[in-house]
Protein backbone atom coordinates (compact mmCIF):
# COMPACT_ATOMS: atom_id res chain seq x y z
CA UNK A 1 0.00 0.00 0.00
CA UNK A 2 1.30 3.63 -0.49
CA UNK A 3 1.69 5.86 2.72
CA UNK A 4 0.58 9.06 3.15
CA UNK A 5 3.40 11.62 4.80
CA UNK A 6 3.26 12.60 8.43
CA UNK A 7 2.87 16.54 9.12
CA UNK A 8 5.00 18.05 11.26
CA UNK A 9 4.39 18.49 15.53
CA UNK A 10 2.52 21.51 16.31
CA UNK A 11 3.61 24.60 17.63
CA UNK A 12 2.66 25.25 21.81
CA UNK A 13 -0.19 27.27 21.84
CA UNK A 14 -0.60 31.04 23.62
CA UNK A 15 -2.34 30.64 27.04
CA UNK A 16 -5.99 32.15 27.06
CA UNK A 17 -5.90 34.98 29.44
CA UNK A 18 -6.58 33.77 33.67
CA UNK A 19 -9.11 36.12 33.74
CA UNK A 20 -11.47 35.70 31.18
CA UNK A 21 -10.67 32.23 31.81
CA UNK A 22 -12.30 32.28 35.23
CA UNK A 23 -15.21 34.95 33.92
CA UNK A 24 -16.51 32.85 31.62
CA UNK A 25 -16.00 29.12 33.50
CA UNK A 26 -18.35 31.12 35.61
CA UNK A 27 -20.79 32.05 33.68
CA UNK A 28 -21.10 28.64 32.06
CA UNK A 29 -21.43 26.67 35.90
CA UNK A 30 -24.43 29.20 36.51
CA UNK A 31 -25.79 28.38 33.26
CA UNK A 32 -25.31 24.66 32.82
CA UNK A 33 -28.78 23.87 34.05
CA UNK A 34 -30.53 25.78 30.83
CA UNK A 35 -28.16 23.85 28.82
CA UNK A 36 -28.91 20.79 30.09
CA UNK A 37 -32.91 21.51 29.54
CA UNK A 38 -32.21 22.57 26.24
CA UNK A 39 -30.49 19.43 25.70
CA UNK A 40 -33.23 17.53 27.43
CA UNK A 41 -35.92 19.26 25.28
CA UNK A 42 -34.29 18.69 22.17
CA UNK A 43 -33.72 14.51 23.13
CA UNK A 44 -37.39 14.30 23.71
CA UNK A 45 -38.89 14.63 19.86
CA UNK A 46 -37.66 11.88 17.94
CA UNK A 47 -36.12 13.65 15.07
CA UNK A 48 -35.11 10.25 13.12
CA UNK A 49 -34.64 11.45 9.32
CA UNK A 50 -34.72 8.02 7.95
CA UNK A 51 -37.77 8.41 5.60
CA UNK A 52 -39.62 5.46 6.89
CA UNK A 53 -39.79 7.63 10.19
CA UNK A 54 -42.25 10.41 11.05
CA UNK A 55 -40.54 13.11 9.48
CA UNK A 56 -43.24 15.88 11.38
CA UNK A 57 -40.69 15.27 13.69
CA UNK A 58 -37.56 16.16 12.02
CA UNK A 59 -40.06 19.84 10.96
CA UNK A 60 -40.48 20.24 14.81
CA UNK A 61 -36.95 19.66 15.71
CA UNK A 62 -35.79 22.00 13.54
CA UNK A 63 -38.60 24.44 15.10
CA UNK A 64 -36.77 24.15 18.48
CA UNK A 65 -33.42 24.84 17.30
CA UNK A 66 -34.58 28.10 15.59
CA UNK A 67 -36.38 29.30 18.80
CA UNK A 68 -33.05 28.17 20.82
CA UNK A 69 -31.11 30.50 18.84
CA UNK A 70 -33.90 33.56 18.46
CA UNK A 71 -33.40 33.28 22.73
CA UNK A 72 -29.74 34.04 22.88
CA UNK A 73 -29.85 36.63 20.64
CA UNK A 74 -29.84 35.84 16.84
CA UNK A 75 -32.77 38.13 14.93
CA UNK A 76 -31.87 36.33 11.44
CA UNK A 77 -33.10 32.89 11.94
CA UNK A 78 -34.91 30.79 9.21
CA UNK A 79 -35.46 26.99 8.51
CA UNK A 80 -34.51 26.55 5.10
CA UNK A 81 -34.16 23.52 2.69
CA UNK A 82 -32.68 22.91 -0.72
CA UNK A 83 -33.63 19.79 -3.27
CA UNK A 84 -31.68 16.24 -3.17
CA UNK A 85 -30.77 14.59 -6.59
CA UNK A 86 -34.13 13.18 -7.07
CA UNK A 87 -35.68 16.54 -6.97
CA UNK A 88 -37.30 16.07 -3.40
CA UNK A 89 -37.04 18.46 -0.63
CA UNK A 90 -34.36 18.09 1.51
CA UNK A 91 -35.09 17.91 5.62
CA UNK A 92 -35.27 21.03 7.21
CA UNK A 93 -31.53 22.67 8.42
CA UNK A 94 -31.43 25.89 10.63
CA UNK A 95 -29.58 28.32 10.04
CA UNK A 96 -29.17 31.77 11.83
CA UNK A 97 -26.62 35.25 12.21
CA UNK A 98 -25.28 37.18 14.82
CA UNK A 99 -23.05 40.30 13.96
CA UNK A 100 -20.20 41.15 16.10
CA UNK A 101 -17.28 44.16 16.42
CA UNK A 102 -17.33 45.33 12.59
CA UNK A 103 -14.29 43.65 11.29
CA UNK A 104 -14.84 40.91 13.65
CA UNK A 105 -13.96 37.43 11.69
CA UNK A 106 -16.76 35.37 11.08
CA UNK A 107 -17.37 32.03 12.72
CA UNK A 108 -19.52 29.34 11.24
CA UNK A 109 -21.03 26.99 13.86
CA UNK A 110 -22.23 23.26 12.53
CA UNK A 111 -24.19 20.43 14.28
CA UNK A 112 -27.03 18.47 13.21
CA UNK A 113 -30.61 17.64 14.93
CA UNK A 114 -31.71 14.68 13.51
CA UNK A 115 -30.74 11.29 14.94
CA UNK A 116 -30.50 7.45 13.87
CA UNK A 117 -33.55 5.33 14.77
CA UNK A 118 -33.86 4.08 18.30
CA UNK A 119 -32.89 0.42 17.56
CA UNK A 120 -33.20 -2.26 20.17
CA UNK A 121 -31.25 -3.41 23.47
CA UNK A 122 -32.31 0.46 25.30
CA UNK A 123 -32.17 -0.36 29.14
CA UNK A 124 -34.08 3.18 28.78
CA UNK A 125 -36.56 4.22 27.01
CA UNK A 126 -34.58 6.03 23.89
CA UNK A 127 -36.42 9.52 24.12
CA UNK A 128 -36.94 9.69 27.74
CA UNK A 129 -33.68 12.04 28.99
CA UNK A 130 -32.31 9.54 31.70
CA UNK A 131 -29.55 10.45 33.79
CA UNK A 132 -27.39 7.82 35.52
CA UNK A 133 -24.12 8.39 37.05
CA UNK A 134 -22.89 11.17 35.13
CA UNK A 135 -24.02 10.59 32.02
CA UNK A 136 -27.67 11.52 30.28
CA UNK A 137 -28.64 8.49 27.67
CA UNK A 138 -30.95 9.04 25.09
CA UNK A 139 -30.71 9.04 21.55
CA UNK A 140 -29.13 12.03 20.02
CA UNK A 141 -27.62 13.17 23.78
CA UNK A 142 -24.30 13.00 22.33
CA UNK A 143 -24.70 12.74 18.36
CA UNK A 144 -25.68 15.24 17.82
CA UNK A 145 -28.15 17.64 19.59
CA UNK A 146 -25.02 17.74 21.64
CA UNK A 147 -23.42 19.21 19.47
CA UNK A 148 -26.58 21.90 19.26
CA UNK A 149 -27.08 22.76 22.68
CA UNK A 150 -22.75 23.04 23.02
CA UNK A 151 -23.33 26.17 20.60
CA UNK A 152 -25.96 28.02 21.99
CA UNK A 153 -24.81 27.16 25.88
CA UNK A 154 -21.51 29.03 24.24
CA UNK A 155 -23.07 31.80 22.65
CA UNK A 156 -25.62 32.28 25.73
CA UNK A 157 -22.03 32.71 27.85
CA UNK A 158 -20.66 34.97 25.97
CA UNK A 159 -23.80 36.94 25.81
CA UNK A 160 -23.29 40.85 24.61
CA UNK A 161 -19.89 40.29 25.20
CA UNK A 162 -19.65 37.84 21.86
CA UNK A 163 -17.79 40.17 19.23
CA UNK A 164 -17.09 37.65 16.72
CA UNK A 165 -20.27 37.57 13.72
CA UNK A 166 -21.58 34.01 14.07
CA UNK A 167 -23.72 32.03 11.96
CA UNK A 168 -25.02 28.68 13.12
CA UNK A 169 -25.94 25.75 10.86
CA UNK A 170 -27.63 22.82 11.80
CA UNK A 171 -28.55 20.34 9.73
CA UNK A 172 -31.52 17.79 9.15
CA UNK A 173 -30.09 15.04 7.22
CA UNK A 174 -26.81 14.22 8.16
CA UNK A 175 -27.80 10.85 9.45
CA UNK A 176 -28.50 9.65 6.23
CA UNK A 177 -25.85 11.03 4.17
CA UNK A 178 -26.46 14.98 3.55
CA UNK A 179 -28.14 14.27 0.47
CA UNK A 180 -29.15 17.87 -0.32
CA UNK A 181 -25.93 19.32 1.82
CA UNK A 182 -23.65 20.70 -1.40
CA UNK A 183 -26.79 21.76 -3.21
CA UNK A 184 -27.91 23.58 -0.02
CA UNK A 185 -23.69 25.40 0.49
CA UNK A 186 -24.42 26.50 -3.12
CA UNK A 187 -27.79 27.99 -2.96
CA UNK A 188 -27.12 29.72 1.03
CA UNK A 189 -23.63 30.46 -0.14
CA UNK A 190 -23.22 34.05 1.12
CA UNK A 191 -24.87 33.49 4.45
CA UNK A 192 -22.63 30.51 5.24
CA UNK A 193 -19.50 31.83 4.70
CA UNK A 194 -17.00 32.16 6.83
CA UNK A 195 -13.33 32.74 8.37
CA UNK A 196 -13.82 29.88 10.64
CA UNK A 197 -15.57 26.73 10.46
CA UNK A 198 -16.30 24.53 14.10
CA UNK A 199 -17.76 21.39 13.07
CA UNK A 200 -19.22 20.26 16.40
CA UNK A 201 -19.80 16.40 15.31
CA UNK A 202 -16.78 14.63 16.19
CA UNK A 203 -15.16 12.72 19.59
CA UNK A 204 -12.62 13.61 22.54
CA UNK A 205 -10.22 11.61 23.76
CA UNK A 206 -11.41 10.23 26.68
CA UNK A 207 -13.87 11.68 29.81
CA UNK A 208 -10.95 13.78 31.37
CA UNK A 209 -8.56 14.69 28.25
CA UNK A 210 -9.97 16.44 25.14
CA UNK A 211 -9.82 15.89 21.49
CA UNK A 212 -9.41 18.10 18.26
CA UNK A 213 -10.12 15.58 15.46
CA UNK A 214 -7.33 15.90 12.62
CA UNK A 215 -8.16 13.29 10.46
CA UNK A 216 -11.20 11.69 8.99
CA UNK A 217 -11.33 8.29 6.97
CA UNK A 218 -13.43 8.48 3.89
CA UNK A 219 -16.29 5.99 2.93
CA UNK A 220 -17.14 3.74 0.14
CA UNK A 221 -19.87 1.71 0.51
CA UNK A 222 -21.64 -1.00 -2.06
CA UNK A 223 -23.51 -4.09 -2.51
CA UNK A 224 -22.03 -7.12 -4.17
CA UNK A 225 -23.87 -10.06 -5.58
CA UNK A 226 -22.76 -13.44 -6.21
CA UNK A 227 -24.63 -16.03 -8.23
CA UNK A 228 -24.07 -19.18 -9.58
CA UNK A 229 -27.39 -20.75 -10.45
CA UNK A 230 -30.99 -19.54 -12.39
CA UNK A 231 -32.91 -20.83 -10.29
CA UNK A 232 -33.42 -22.90 -6.91
CA UNK A 233 -32.54 -26.71 -6.77
CA UNK A 234 -33.00 -29.32 -4.37
CA UNK A 235 -29.82 -29.33 -2.31
CA UNK A 236 -30.49 -33.19 -1.55
CA UNK A 237 -30.16 -33.53 -5.41
CA UNK A 238 -27.73 -31.04 -6.29
CA UNK A 239 -25.13 -30.74 -3.68
CA UNK A 240 -21.95 -31.33 -4.09
CA UNK A 241 -20.79 -30.62 -7.99
CA UNK A 242 -22.91 -27.31 -7.15
CA UNK A 243 -22.14 -24.04 -4.30
CA UNK A 244 -24.79 -22.51 -2.84
CA UNK A 245 -24.28 -18.96 -3.12
CA UNK A 246 -23.88 -17.87 0.17
CA UNK A 247 -20.58 -20.47 0.41
CA UNK A 248 -19.59 -18.64 -2.46
CA UNK A 249 -20.40 -15.21 -1.32
CA UNK A 250 -18.64 -15.77 2.05
CA UNK A 251 -15.62 -17.07 -0.25
CA UNK A 252 -15.07 -14.12 -1.78
CA UNK A 253 -15.77 -12.16 1.78
CA UNK A 254 -12.47 -13.68 2.64
CA UNK A 255 -10.27 -13.07 0.25
CA UNK A 256 -10.42 -8.98 1.54
CA UNK A 257 -8.36 -9.76 4.45
CA UNK A 258 -5.28 -12.12 4.56
CA UNK A 259 -4.66 -14.17 7.72
CA UNK A 260 -3.58 -11.37 10.20
CA UNK A 261 -6.67 -9.48 8.90
CA UNK A 262 -4.90 -6.87 7.00
CA UNK A 263 -6.97 -5.31 4.14
CA UNK A 264 -6.34 -6.93 1.36
CA UNK A 265 -7.11 -5.25 -1.72
CA UNK A 266 -4.52 -3.55 -3.63
CA UNK A 267 -4.48 -0.07 -4.39
CA UNK A 268 -5.78 1.32 -1.79
CA UNK A 269 -3.67 3.84 0.67
CA UNK A 270 -2.47 4.15 4.24
CA UNK A 271 -1.78 7.53 5.86
CA UNK A 272 1.43 7.62 8.14
CA UNK A 273 0.81 6.41 11.66
CA UNK A 274 -0.63 8.63 14.24
CA UNK A 275 2.12 9.58 17.32
CA UNK A 276 -0.57 8.32 20.14
CA UNK A 277 -1.62 4.88 20.52
CA UNK A 278 -5.20 3.17 21.86
CA UNK A 279 -4.23 0.89 25.04
CA UNK A 280 -5.71 -2.69 24.05
CA UNK A 281 -7.85 -3.40 27.03
CA UNK A 282 -9.42 0.27 26.73
CA UNK A 283 -10.60 -0.68 23.10
CA UNK A 284 -11.78 -4.32 24.44
CA UNK A 285 -14.17 -2.44 26.77
CA UNK A 286 -14.72 0.71 25.13
CA UNK A 287 -15.97 -2.07 22.25
CA UNK A 288 -17.36 -4.35 24.05
CA UNK A 289 -15.31 -7.32 22.74
CA UNK A 290 -15.68 -10.78 23.66
CA UNK A 291 -13.36 -12.68 25.94
CA UNK A 292 -10.92 -14.58 23.63
CA UNK A 293 -11.60 -12.69 20.43
CA UNK A 294 -7.98 -11.48 18.77
CA UNK A 295 -8.09 -8.52 17.58
CA UNK A 296 -7.43 -8.12 13.60
CA UNK A 297 -4.43 -6.45 11.61
CA UNK A 298 -0.93 -5.20 12.65
CA UNK A 299 0.54 -2.14 13.54
CA UNK A 300 -0.64 0.70 16.11
CA UNK A 301 -4.62 0.12 16.97
CA UNK A 302 -5.35 4.22 16.76
CA UNK A 303 -3.23 3.38 12.82
CA UNK A 304 -5.55 0.76 12.08
CA UNK A 305 -8.67 2.77 13.24
CA UNK A 306 -8.13 6.13 11.94
CA UNK A 307 -5.03 5.86 8.29
CA UNK A 308 -5.46 2.64 7.13
CA UNK A 309 -8.42 1.35 5.37
CA UNK A 310 -11.23 -1.11 6.74
CA UNK A 311 -13.67 -3.29 5.06
CA UNK A 312 -16.73 -4.33 7.01
CA UNK A 313 -19.65 -6.67 5.80
CA UNK A 314 -22.56 -4.35 7.51
CA UNK A 315 -25.55 -6.40 5.58
CA UNK A 316 -26.58 -9.38 4.07
CA UNK A 317 -29.47 -10.73 1.54
CA UNK A 318 -29.95 -14.71 1.86
CA UNK A 319 -32.64 -16.88 3.13
CA UNK A 320 -33.26 -16.28 6.65
CA UNK A 321 -32.62 -19.16 9.15
CA UNK A 322 -36.07 -19.48 10.27
CA UNK A 323 -37.30 -19.53 6.68
CA UNK A 324 -34.88 -21.67 5.09
CA UNK A 325 -35.69 -25.06 3.26
CA UNK A 326 -33.49 -27.53 1.75
CA UNK A 327 -32.39 -25.86 -1.58
CA UNK A 328 -29.57 -24.62 -3.15
CA UNK A 329 -30.07 -20.89 -2.58
CA UNK A 330 -29.08 -19.14 -6.52
CA UNK A 331 -27.69 -15.80 -5.54
CA UNK A 332 -26.64 -13.74 -2.38
CA UNK A 333 -25.68 -10.57 -1.81
CA UNK A 334 -23.52 -8.59 0.95
CA UNK A 335 -23.60 -4.84 1.43
CA UNK A 336 -19.53 -3.29 2.45
CA UNK A 337 -18.48 -0.29 3.89
CA UNK A 338 -14.88 0.66 3.05
CA UNK A 339 -13.18 3.00 5.35
CA UNK A 340 -11.10 4.98 2.82
CA UNK A 341 -7.61 6.36 4.87
CA UNK A 342 -6.79 10.23 4.67
CA UNK A 343 -4.77 10.86 1.25
CA UNK A 344 -7.32 8.52 -0.47
CA UNK A 345 -9.30 9.51 -3.65
CA UNK A 346 -12.55 7.13 -2.65
CA UNK A 347 -13.12 7.12 -6.43
CA UNK A 348 -9.65 5.16 -6.77
CA UNK A 349 -10.22 3.26 -3.83
CA UNK A 350 -13.94 1.94 -5.31
CA UNK A 351 -12.35 1.02 -8.39
CA UNK A 352 -9.87 -0.67 -6.58
CA UNK A 353 -12.23 -2.54 -4.73
CA UNK A 354 -14.95 -3.40 -7.86
CA UNK A 355 -11.52 -5.40 -9.35
CA UNK A 356 -10.27 -7.13 -6.32
CA UNK A 357 -14.24 -8.59 -6.27
CA UNK A 358 -14.18 -9.56 -9.64
CA UNK A 359 -11.08 -10.56 -9.79
CA UNK A 360 -11.23 -13.20 -6.82
CA UNK A 361 -15.06 -14.78 -8.22
CA UNK A 362 -15.33 -17.89 -6.64
CA UNK A 363 -15.32 -21.05 -9.04
CA UNK A 364 -16.17 -18.66 -12.07
CA UNK A 365 -19.26 -17.29 -10.60
CA UNK A 366 -21.07 -14.32 -12.01
CA UNK A 367 -20.11 -11.17 -9.49
CA UNK A 368 -22.30 -8.06 -10.03
CA UNK A 369 -21.40 -4.88 -8.42
CA UNK A 370 -23.56 -2.14 -7.41
CA UNK A 371 -21.83 1.38 -6.29
CA UNK A 372 -23.36 3.08 -3.21
CA UNK A 373 -21.75 6.45 -1.37
CA UNK A 374 -18.57 7.66 -1.60
CA UNK A 375 -17.60 10.20 1.00
CA UNK A 376 -14.08 11.80 0.65
CA UNK A 377 -11.12 11.66 3.78
CA UNK A 378 -10.04 14.67 5.29
CA UNK A 379 -7.11 15.52 6.96
CA UNK A 380 -6.70 19.10 8.98
CA UNK A 381 -3.45 21.22 8.91
CA UNK A 382 -2.14 20.66 12.16
CA UNK A 383 -0.34 24.12 12.92
CA UNK A 384 -2.91 26.68 11.47
CA UNK A 385 -3.77 29.96 13.43
CA UNK A 386 -7.32 28.26 14.56
CA UNK A 387 -5.73 24.96 15.34
CA UNK A 388 -3.53 26.68 18.19
CA UNK A 389 -6.34 29.23 19.26
CA UNK A 390 -8.34 25.94 19.75
CA UNK A 391 -5.27 23.58 21.73
CA UNK A 392 -5.25 26.79 24.15
CA UNK A 393 -9.04 27.00 24.39
CA UNK A 394 -9.57 23.21 25.43
CA UNK A 395 -6.28 23.31 27.26
CA UNK A 396 -7.88 25.74 29.24
CA UNK A 397 -11.26 24.36 29.88
CA UNK A 398 -10.55 20.40 30.70
CA UNK A 399 -6.52 22.01 32.80
CA UNK A 400 -5.34 19.41 30.26
CA UNK A 401 -3.62 19.44 26.49
CA UNK A 402 -6.06 18.29 23.91
CA UNK A 403 -4.66 15.03 21.72
CA UNK A 404 -4.80 15.15 17.74
CA UNK A 405 -7.19 12.32 16.75
CA UNK A 406 -8.18 10.79 13.85
CA UNK A 407 -11.41 9.20 13.57
CA UNK A 408 -11.89 6.19 12.12
CA UNK A 409 -15.86 6.81 10.97
CA UNK A 410 -16.34 9.79 8.28
CA UNK A 411 -18.10 12.82 7.82
CA UNK A 412 -17.98 13.41 3.94
CA UNK A 413 -19.83 16.95 3.98
CA UNK A 414 -16.51 18.04 5.42
CA UNK A 415 -14.91 18.02 2.52
CA UNK A 416 -17.70 19.17 0.65
CA UNK A 417 -17.11 22.53 3.17
CA UNK A 418 -13.92 23.03 2.21
CA UNK A 419 -14.73 22.78 -1.82
CA UNK A 420 -17.12 25.87 -1.55
CA UNK A 421 -14.61 27.65 1.08
CA UNK A 422 -11.43 26.56 0.32
CA UNK A 423 -10.03 29.71 2.36
CA UNK A 424 -12.00 28.66 5.56
CA UNK A 425 -9.91 27.23 8.64
CA UNK A 426 -12.07 24.01 9.66
CA UNK A 427 -11.86 22.89 13.19
CA UNK A 428 -13.60 19.25 14.18
CA UNK A 429 -14.24 19.41 17.89
CA UNK A 430 -17.70 17.02 19.31
CA UNK A 431 -18.88 16.14 22.72
CA UNK A 432 -18.54 12.47 22.16
CA UNK A 433 -16.35 10.03 24.26
CA UNK A 434 -15.42 6.75 23.22
CA UNK A 435 -18.53 5.46 26.00
CA UNK A 436 -20.69 7.70 24.01
CA UNK A 437 -22.14 4.59 22.19
CA UNK A 438 -23.28 6.89 19.19
CA UNK A 439 -25.83 5.17 16.82
CA UNK A 440 -26.20 2.45 19.15
CA UNK A 441 -28.45 1.47 22.16
CA UNK A 442 -27.43 3.25 25.34
CA UNK A 443 -26.17 6.36 23.47
CA UNK A 444 -24.80 8.67 26.16
CA UNK A 445 -23.39 12.08 27.08
CA UNK A 446 -21.19 12.75 29.82
CA UNK A 447 -22.25 15.69 31.45
CA UNK A 448 -19.34 17.42 33.41
CA UNK A 449 -17.32 16.64 29.50
CA UNK A 450 -20.66 18.55 27.88
CA UNK A 451 -19.91 21.52 30.54
CA UNK A 452 -15.94 21.35 29.69
CA UNK A 453 -16.91 21.62 25.57
CA UNK A 454 -19.31 24.76 26.57
CA UNK A 455 -16.81 26.36 28.26
CA UNK A 456 -14.26 25.67 25.85
CA UNK A 457 -16.32 26.88 22.65
CA UNK A 458 -16.91 30.18 24.64
CA UNK A 459 -13.20 30.70 25.11
CA UNK A 460 -12.24 29.76 20.93
CA UNK A 461 -15.06 32.40 19.72
CA UNK A 462 -13.70 34.83 22.45
CA UNK A 463 -9.94 34.16 21.48
CA UNK A 464 -11.05 34.23 17.60
CA UNK A 465 -12.93 37.44 18.06
CA UNK A 466 -9.59 39.13 19.64
CA UNK A 467 -7.57 38.29 17.28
Amino acid sequence: MAVVTSPQPPQPAAPIDPVRLDALRAKVAAQFGTVRADLEALVRIPSVSNQEFDQTQVDASAAAVAALLSQVGFTEVDVLHAPRPDGTPGAPAVVGHRGGRPGAPTVLLYAHHDVQPPGEGWTTEPFVPTQVGDRLFARGAADDKAGVVAHIGALRALGDELEANVTVFVEGEEEVGSPSFVTFLHTYRDRLAADVIVVADSSNWQVGVPGLTTSLRGLVDLTVEVAALDHAVHSGMFGGPLLDAPTLLARLLATLHDDAGDVAVAGLVRAADPTVDYDEAQLRADAGVLEGVRLAGTGPLTARLWTRPAISVIGLDAPRVATSSNTLTPAASAKLSLRVAPGQDPAAARDALVAHLHAHAPFGARVTVRDGELGKPFAAPVDSAAMRTARAAFAAAWGTDPVDIGIGGSIPFIADLLDVFPQAAILVTGVEDPDSRAHGANESVHLVELERVVLAEALLLDAIARG
